[in-house]
């Protein structure tokens, strides 16, 4: 085309976003000059897929160039910026440019800062707080909205807050969509209202894998592992094939109600019946299983011929149990290792510092605080939080 006609605004976009998805940053570059000499800057849908092209395969620095070139930014341009922001983590950079925004922000400005909001643990009680400034513009929040808020909620455990969405989701025909329902059965399953989680899996027509492991993971995380045993039986009996996931919750179930030998053949099960590799993740609760039972070597022995990087959560629940279970040797073991992993985690001091106190070597309690303080490693004063009305 470019060989043989004269390129008008539609073509741009589309070649941008072919860069943008193969990540050819010099291509785009190209493409970008091409743009500038036929003077189609201005143009939104061409300046919007330069911001977003630079912010995919160049870097963040690249696009704020481009969209600061920008001779005429509608708010579909600030968008692009602030989702590229938002998609590398920089909720704060997000933040600055939607305060000095000089056009009226729209659904998609919130969406883009709501779910980056989501995505930091510190970001919750501000998602719910843009929530609100989208209601008071007179935005209507959409799917993509309330997917993003969930998880702040489910977060803060913000009960109330789940049953205003879900009213709104049902009044604005947006509740029947398979996506928003499984998320739902995962917040109300989080909060601790497994009625609502299992009123609302009961009433999707279809159930897919996502649906089912909400309701499992729900019935584990609170205790409940009969019942979430016997619904991962009655997800084979519907030919809903699990997934990582899923065992996760079934291996939670295991692990509240110390069914170690159960917890067994569920892991080879995933690995021979389904296919599945077992991460990390699938390791770590294994272990935590085990060591819950009082079976530590056994756990031991598990860690050290793990195929994948052993993680914190491995150790730190091998050392947990040789708390309850007052054995020293495996926690200098596990308590080592985690130094290695967590250098700057007090936690992990503080609980060999107990176990050494417990069986009586006070020195070792002594020596542990030492090097806490050669470390420059602090506690960090514990705290609490309530939510008051909303």
């Amino acid at each position: 085309m470019h060989s043989s006609l004269s390129l008008d605004p539609f073509v741009f976009p589309l070649a941008l976003k072919s860069c943008a998805a193969l990540h050819r940053a010099f291509l785009g570059a190209s493409v970008h000059a091409h743009a500038l000499k036929a003077s189609l800057l201005s143009n939104p849908f061409v300046a919007c897929a330069l911001v977003d092209m630079y912010g995919k395969c160049a870097s963040i620095f690249s696009a704020r160039q481009v969209f600061d070139e920008i001779p005429e930014r509608n708010v579909t341009v600030w968008n692009s910026m602030i989702s590229v922001y938002t998609h590398s983590n920089n909720v704060a950079e997000a933040l600055g440019l939607f305060e000095i925004m000089n056009v009226r922000p729209n659904e998609s400005t919130f969406n883009s800062i709501i779910a980056g909001l989501a995505g930091v643990e510190d970001g919750y009680f501000k998602a719910i707080l843009f929530y609100r400034r989208m209601q008071e513009l007179g935005l209507k929040p959409n799917l993509i909205t309330i997917l993003a808020l969930l998880r702040s909620c489910v977060g803060l455990a913000a009960l109330n807050l789940i049953k205003e969405i879900h009213g709104y989701s049902i009044r604005n025909e947006i509740e029947p969509h398979p996506q928003l329902r499984s998320g739902l059965v995962e917040a109300y399953g989080r909060c601790g209202c497994l009625e609502n989680a299992r009123r609302v899996f009961e009433s999707m027509k279809e159930r897919d894998v996502v649906a089912w492991s909400s309701l499992i993971s729900a019935y584990a995380l609170h205790g409940e592992a009969t019942i979430a045993l016997e619904i991962f039986a009655q997800m084979e009996l519907a030919k809903v094939k699990p997934d990582g996931i899923t065992f996760l919750g079934v291996l939670k179930a295991c692990s509240h109600t110390g069914l170690a030998n159960e917890a067994r053949i569920y892991f080879s099960r995933m690995q021979d019946a389904y296919g599945l590799e077992a991460t990390s993740d699938h390791y770590s609760a294994l272990v935590d299983v085990l060591s819950r039972a009082g079976r530590l070597y056994e756990a031991y022995e598990v860690i050290k011929e793990m195929p994948v990087k052993v993680t914190a959560k491995a150790w730190g629940a091998l050392l947990g149990a040789c708390q309850t279970y007052g054995e020293v040797e495996l926690a200098e073991i596990a308590g080592r290792a985690l130094f290695e992993i967590e250098p700057k985690n007090p936690a992990n001091y503080v609980l060999l510092a107990r176990i050494y106190a417990s069986a009586g070597r006070h020195e070792e309690a002594q020596r542990m605080r030492r090097e806490m303080d050669e470390r420059g490693v602090k506690a960090a004063p514990g705290s609490s939080w309530v939510i008051y009305q909303n």
